[in-house]
């Protein structure tokens, strides 16, 4: 037999954690690595938080599952601590992002179609990614993810992120609403215009469309607020959630106004793990430390000083590196070369780990409780990986 025991659907490279401490993860084979990946912006608090481990031990020795066929206490409390927190005004809790995504296009057509409509179209934008389910990679324009899955779901119509004439042009009788990540993780940390996001809410409203925000990776505390809408003027109708928000437990969630889930009676919608108890208790001590405008504060002063320090570093390998973007500590440095190599290089031979994304970016997502020593440590990690870094390596 050929095939590995684990599916081989990711191109796993040699490092192999076994323990994490804090902001750093240490390998089977001992090797300490500095960790700003946070496992894909996820690991929000790092890797031992002591508020997030204590939660989720006393909720594993008092009740891990029920159905959602019974009341839910612990799910009733979190979904009022976000719809508290946020523009919402009900919660559907998953245990991914892509699931999220899901509810909220479902969520969005059963807006129109409760009402004898039948628009069920989502515009989406070109270089999203929303997840890797049927639904989440028909909403994308990205050829690479169709590939293996035809025919796609159809339903979805692409056009180019941050061009609001071309959203405009792309109304038609179908359509049910916007899909658009406020900053594209996967695509390159592409941040939207203000105008854009404006522009799309005011095409809703006259239109009677629905906004759907995707802020798997951009919220919970990840671009310096809690979500990245509130830095545009804007509220969405739907929103879909995850990541950080478990900090390393499984679990996402879709967002929705009253207005917007009127379509999502009993019956419509389901998971069985969804909402369990001990996601429910790991989201809890994830807010209790991020859902505080002091903490989010922090998130942006960390992640303006450490986009300074990259942005001084720069102009020292002009061969390599272009520039820097991003909001709090969810930061894209743009390379002027295909960045894989060079991020495997940081992480095979300088014990520090980003992940690449599109646009020839290497992704820079920290867990959001790093201090200046990390800071320093990851700069001088950098300015080794690029003095040392070989172009041949990408052969």
């Amino acid at each position: 037999m050929s095939i590995t025991p684990l599916m081989p659907v990711y191109p796993r490279c040699d490092v192999r954690p076994v323990r994490g401490e804090h902001c750093h993860l240490i390998s089977e084979d001992g090797r300490r690595f500095l960790d700003f990946a946070s496992g894909i912006a996820v690991n929000a608090l790092g890797h031992s938080h002591e508020v997030l481990i204590g939660a989720i031990q006393k909720q594993a020795a008092t009740l891990m599952h029920v159905s959602n066929l019974y009341g839910s206490p612990q799910g009733e409390h979190l979904a009022q601590r976000l719809v508290d927190l946020t523009f919402a005004d009900t919660v559907f809790f998953t245990n991914s992002g892509a699931e999220a995504v899901e509810c909220a296009i479902k969520t969005a057509r059963a807006y129109h179609q409760s009402a004898g409509s039948d628009r069920f179209e989502i515009i989406t934008f070109n270089n999203a990614f929303h997840g890797r389910t049927l639904a989440t990679i028909s909403a994308s324009s990205q050829e690479k993810m169709h590939k293996g899955f035809l025919p796609l779901m159809p339903g979805f119509r692409y056009v180019e992120f941050n061009d609001l004439e071309a959203a405009k042009a792309s109304i038609g009788p179908h359509t049910a609403g916007f899909l658009v990540e406020p900053i594209q993780g996967e695509g390159g940390i592409r941040i939207a215009d203000a105008a854009f996001l404006q522009g799309l809410r005011a095409l809703c409203d006259e239109h009677e469309l629905m906004l759907i925000l995707d802020e798997v990776q951009s919220g919970v505390g990840r671009s310096g607020t809690f979500y990245a809408y509130e830095q545009f003027g804007i509220a969405p109708d739907i929103m879909a959630t995850a990541k950080g928000i478990g900090g390393g437990f499984p679990l996402g969630a879709c967002l929705a106004t009253e207005k917007a889930a009127r379509g999502m009676g009993a019956g419509t919608h389901g998971s069985t793990y969804g909402g369990n108890p001990l996601a429910m208790a790991a989201a809890e001590a994830v807010l209790d430390v991020i859902a505080e405008e002091e903490f989010l504060a922090g998130v942006r002063a960390k992640g303006d000083r450490l986009r300074a320090r990259i942005e001084q570093f720069l102009g020292n390998y002009p061969e390599l590196f272009d520039s820097v973007r991003g909001r709090g500590l969810f930061i894209g440095l743009k390379m002027k070369i295909e960045p894989r190599a060079f991020v495997a290089h940081m992480r095979d031979n300088h014990g520090l780990l980003t992940v690449s994304a599109g646009e020839n970016v290497v992704r820079v997502v920290p867990p959001l409780v790093i201090d200046d020593s990390h800071i320093e440590e990851f700069m001088e990690k950098l300015s080794a990986a690029a003095a040392s870094y070989q172009p041949a390596e990408a052969a």
